[in-house]
């Protein structure tokens, strides 16, 4: 049970951790920095050992089709840059809770205990995810949905959880992996583009109301 609430309850951090350091205008700046470069290595360690293993380069494809799809999408169509990005945005967030729920049922305790190693590296990655979320939704739709984001990734760890090892051996599949693969990328292309612009407008009001 002390896996599961690690595990589960990691998220928790992301909001207090995001306000810590993006009410100081010194951290601003390394902080959105962080961001930029935590999600490409997140991204990288969700699909690149899949892609290795499997020797399946369409994982590796699924993630650019997400990162340029929205590209054409908002080229084609400019009114809809907005709407392409919270689309964007409500994609990953479901392919993080997908994978939250498998992560969920890896830890679901079976003929031997979870490992230890493992819990510890899913509870410290999702520290990083759950701040890119924070960092993606809480400029723009304010607290209520940045929290709704957040227990959204919870509720489905604890889901993963009730749901167990069988859960975790039907849904390991390839059109799962894709599935993730693709929308990881649209989240690469969220926090390149429209997340810059968000974070950099947020700055600017912030310098703003305490200057």
């Amino acid at each position: 049970m002390g896996y599961l609430i690690a595990v589960a309850f990691a998220p928790l951090l992301a909001p207090v951790l995001y306000h810590l350091l993006h009410d100081r205008p010194s951290a601003v700046e390394t902080f959105d920095k962080f961001v930029y470069l935590a999600v490409p290595i997140l991204v990288g360690w969700q699909v690149l050992p899949h892609s290795w293993e499997e020797q399946n380069a369409l994982l590796i494809l699924a993630v650019t089709c997400g990162v340029i799809l929205p590209i054409f999408v908002e080229r084609a169509f400019q009114s809809m840059a907005d709407e392409t990005d919270n689309l964007a945005i409500a994609a990953g967030l479901s392919g993080l809770a997908l994978h939250a729920l498998l992560e969920g049922a890896a830890i679901t305790p079976g003929v031997t205990p979870p490992d230890t190693p493992l819990v510890a590296a899913i509870m410290l990655h999702r520290i990083p995810m759950s701040l890119v979320i924070w960092w993606l939704i809480f400029p723009r739709f304010g607290t209520t949905k940045a929290a709704a984001g957040i227990g959204f990734l919870v509720l489905a760890t604890l889901t993963g959880y009730s749901l167990g090892s069988e859960f975790l051996s039907g849904l390991e599949g390839d059109g799962a992996a894709l599935y993730q693969a693709f929308v990881s990328g649209s989240l690469i292309h969220v926090v390149f583009h429209q997340g810059r612009h968000d974070h950099d407008h947020s700055t600017d009001n912030h310098h703003r109301h305490h200057g």
